[in-house]
């Protein structure tokens, strides 16, 4: 019990109204490199997956070759895509961590680039997240300007599935 009670003192985002739904902003500054969340839902099988899928209320990420990891019912499930991302996911032994690509200061959304974990050739979503460098749809991986591709994986924000897929 008192460690859960650390765990919420030290919580350093939060679940807020957007736009578009729901998002996670952060209440306290993040440094670069700095883990937010660890995503923690259970990982599914590409045939598991509801259908039809709704980009909405579905919250799944693919994070391997037909693999991925549903909704956990915390945080993790309303990190938002944008094109211009202050996160990004990190794929360790221990676990799928969101992490920071850029100083994020208190009050800013945190988000991530669906696109730097996605392999499958018939997913796509409608884009609205504002920045100047909206895509206006995303798609998997491969199809990111080289340009983007290339900082994100010298960022290490791309998995090594898809990284072995682009070769």
């Amino acid at each position: 019990m008192v460690v859960f009670f650390v765990i919420v003192l030290n919580m350093k985002i939060e679940l807020r109204d957007t736009k578009n739904g729901k998002g996670v902003f952060a209440t306290k500054e993040f440094i670069l490199g700095e883990v937010v969340i660890e995503f923690t839902g259970k990982i599914f099988k590409g045939d598991e997956l509801p259908d039809p899928y709704n980009n909405v209320v579905d919250h799944y990420i693919q994070v391997g070759v037909n693999e991925y990891i549903g909704p956990s019912g915390k945080l993790d499930d309303f990190i938002n895509h944008s094109c211009s991302p202050n996160a990004g996911l990190f794929f360790t032994d221990k676990g799928i961590f969101l992490k920071t690509i850029n100083k994020i200061g208190a009050g800013e959304e945190i988000t991530f680039d669906y696109s730097t974990t996605m392999l499958d050739d018939d997913w796509t979503m409608k884009c609205d997240c504002g920045s100047n460098k909206c895509r206006k749809i995303i798609k998997e991986f491969r199809f990111l300007p080289e340009e983007t591709k290339e900082r994100y994986i010298q960022l290490g924000i791309v998995p090594n599935y898809v990284l072995i897929k682009q070769q």
